[in-house]
């Protein structure tokens, strides 16, 4: 499985994350990348913390096309069993960031692809 971050993949989706880690940093989070190797296979993108708001896994999405592996299929759900939300963004904007104080997201994504 190849990393998303810029270091390892240049396209849409690691522009996106690299903005969104940017802005996420300037509102005070911390934000720890995951690499996406083979040992890490069904990790989100990103783990972040603030003060605040606590904990968020965070997966990075490019809004126009997207699809999840099938370790994220396979894993997802299993963080949501033992209480550890994974909310999907996709763009560094106000909206998308303020999905962080909402109840996780991912399932709403995967349906849309679903449909």
């Amino acid at each position: 499985m190849e990393a998303k971050s810029l270091r390892g993949h240049k396209g849409p989706e690691a522009h996106i994350q690299a903005e969104i880690i940017k802005e996420l940093r300037y509102r005070e989070w911390f934000v720890k990348e995951t690499h996406g190797n083979m040992y890490q296979q069904g990790f989100p993108d990103l783990y972040c913390h603030h003060g605040l708001y606590g904990q968020r896994w965070v997966e990075v999405k490019n809004p126009t096309k997207y699809s999840f592996t099938p370790a994220q299929i396979k894993d997802f759900p299993m963080f949501s069993a033992y209480g550890a939300g994974i909310w999907i963004l996709t763009a560094p904007t106000q909206e998308e960031i303020d999905k962080l104080l909402k109840p996780p997201n991912w399932r709403e994504y995967l349906l849309r692809l679903q449909m």
